[in-house]
């Protein structure tokens, strides 16, 4: 038989996919012996090694056998479904099976907006993404020391579902000193960012048609994870001073309430103490569980650093949810659950079943990286910095902006929110639009509302952007006829 070598790639690769393209096709079928190596080297001028190690490879992945003193041959434990049909035999029109039956699950999935890919992006030099990361804010030559130093002593075994016990010790003494969070080690459970953090809280407390109680508006991710589990919404309004506790539901059970009383998302509001206290009054008074999503919650520019609910906690109501994604990066996926005691056991359980644990290396370079003081010492800078783009970014608001714009947010986190006083909420997705031809990207809040809000609003992020930008950014915004004063 003739064999004609293509494609790309080393050339036993070539050899191993022409006759491994014959096998299959049935030119060459169970039993047929291959050709002497050295005749197909001779005939396909190259070096009779090449094709000794495609042969290797024939028989490792079980397309051949060999015989000593005999030669090679196509295996006969090739099974007859693998052969595909030759060029000159018509196909037979596979009936059609109709729409998949899908899960209720699926079918609530599969209702959810979809998130933006970070392709459309890319063209933007101006870039205010909310949930990006600076690389020069990371030390990243140590990261790579600490990966490099773990990779040569790896433990190749699965590692404990709650998280490398070092790295769970570093991350209780983190939060007691960052956030007055009360734990100890045994209360953390790793899991693979904040997102993975609400889908276990959300499977493990919630049945279908339970009520959420979340903060309107809110952040899109929780939502959707609760209405997947099947759980009835239940919307609190947001004012300047975050969630308006005094109109949480008085009557009826309420299963969860998700908040992020640091730096509200979006509107960037903290919650005071007076409403933090009354948050957990009402949780104990009806058995609700709170879930505190502290995203941001160690970038503060003003004022007096307030305590995490949790450190208010005395009843064991509060589950607090935290991510490395803000303070890193967001790729590492490396978050954690302080879980009430009573909840340890289920949520647990949960992690183990959905994926058994979180990267071991990654845990465990992260606890070196806390261990060895990096931690500490890249918020502090992290800090500076924003604190340096958010200066930047406000003065240019200022400048180009004057009093038609009232800006939200903006005592903490990594993102400002812009109320355009003058602005109808109807040309929201044109000014994103124009924004985008001129290279600058900005985003509408209305996807994080139930009910879209009355006028104009953007989410512009700071934690991204090079300082040098951001002024020249908002300097090309304010040249949108749209966003002219009115």
């Amino acid at each position: 038989m003739v064999i004609t070598l293509s494609g790309s790639g080393p050339l036993y690769q070539q050899v191993f996919r022409a006759i491994r393209e014959a096998i299959l096709s049935g030119r060459l079928r169970s039993g047929d012996r291959l050709p002497v190596s050295r005749v197909l080297a001779r005939d396909l001028a190259i070096s009779r090694n090449v094709v000794l190690i495609a042969y290797d490879q024939l028989i490792a992945e079980g397309y051949a056998v060999g015989r000593v003193g005999a030669g090679t041959f196509v295996s006969a434990a090739v099974p007859d479904s693998m052969l595909r049909i030759s060029a000159n035999q018509r196909r037979v029109p596979t009936p059609s099976l109709g729409s998949p039956h899908l899960s209720r699950y699926a079918s609530r999935i599969l209702a959810a907006p979809d998130f933006p890919a970070r392709a459309s992006r890319d063209r933007r030099r101006y870039d205010f993404v909310y949930y990006g990361a600076n690389a020069q804010d990371f030390p990243a030559d140590i990261w790579r020391r600490l990966l490099a130093r773990r990779l040569r002593k790896l433990d190749l075994d699965y590692s404990a579902v709650q998280g490398d016990a070092g790295l769970r010790a570093e991350i209780a003494s983190y939060l007691r000193r960052s956030r007055a969070v009360h734990c100890s080690p045994d209360q953390i459970l790793l899991v693979n960012g904040s997102q993975q953090a609400l889908d276990i809280v959300a499977r493990v407390l919630l049945e279908q048609g339970d009520r959420v109680v979340l903060e309107d508006p809110h952040y899109q991710g929780a939502r959707e994870i609760f209405r997947s589990v099947g759980a009835r919404l239940v919307p609190i309004p947001v004012d300047a001073s975050g969630l308006q506790v005094a109109r949480l539901p008085r009557r009826g059970r309420v299963s969860l309430a998700h908040v992020t009383p640091s730096h509200q998302f979006p509107t960037g509001a903290i919650l005071p103490l007076d409403r933090r206290l009354a948050l957990l009054e009402w949780a104990e008074k009806t058995g609700a569980y709170i879930l505190e999503d502290d995203y941001d919650g160690e970038f503060r520019y003003e004022g007096h650093p307030v305590e995490a609910v949790q450190a208010l906690d005395h009843a064991g109501r509060v589950i607090y949810a935290g991510t490395f994604s803000r303070i890193l990066f967001p790729s590492l996926r490396m978050g954690y659950v302080v879980m009430p005691s009573a909840l340890a056991k289920a949520l647990s359980k949960a992690k183990w079943i959905t994926d058994r644990h979180t990267s071991f290396l990654q845990q465990a370079a992260l606890a070196d990286f806390m261990r060895e003081g990096h931690l500490d010492r890249s918020v502090r800078r992290s800090r500076v910095r924003h604190a340096a783009r958010r200066a930047v970014l406000l003065q240019a608001i200022g400048d180009y902006f004057g009093d038609s714009v009232e800006v939200r947010g903006a005592g903490a986190g990594t993102h400002v929110l812009l109320h355009f006083r003058r602005v109808a909420a109807k040309w929201t997705e044109r000014v994103i639009a124009r924004a985008s031809e001129i290279g600058v990207g900005v985003y509408s809040t209305a996807p994080y509302y139930m009910k879209p809000p009355a006028g104009c609003e953007l989410i512009l992020g700071y934690g991204a952007i090079p300082e040098r930008d951001i002024r020249e950014g908002i300097r090309l915004l304010g040249t949108l006829p749209l966003l002219a004063a009115r």
